[in-house]
């Protein structure tokens, strides 16, 4: 079986951290400014990114991983 996509990651690029850094970011927006034009799109940035790289990556890491399995086991 293949490593986790996870353990291939340093600390800072772990899942944890993303979703830290990103409620880090719209909360001290809103705490520090109090505009919500400013904290709502950075919301969106941050859930893009969140979508991006906890749920598209490691998709297609899996799919690159079950691939290879395959390709191997022909």
């Amino acid at each position: 079986m293949a490593e986790s996509l996870w353990s291939q990651k340093p600390w800072w690029c772990q899942p944890w951290s993303i979703l830290l850094t990103g409620v880090v970011v719209v909360g001290g927006s809103w705490w520090w400014l109090r505009i919500w034009w400013i904290s709502a799109p950075l919301a969106v940035g941050v859930l893009l990114w969140w979508w991006v790289f906890l749920v598209l990556v490691p998709a297609a890491y899996r799919a690159e991983v079950e691939g290879m399995d395959q390709n191997t086991a022909s």
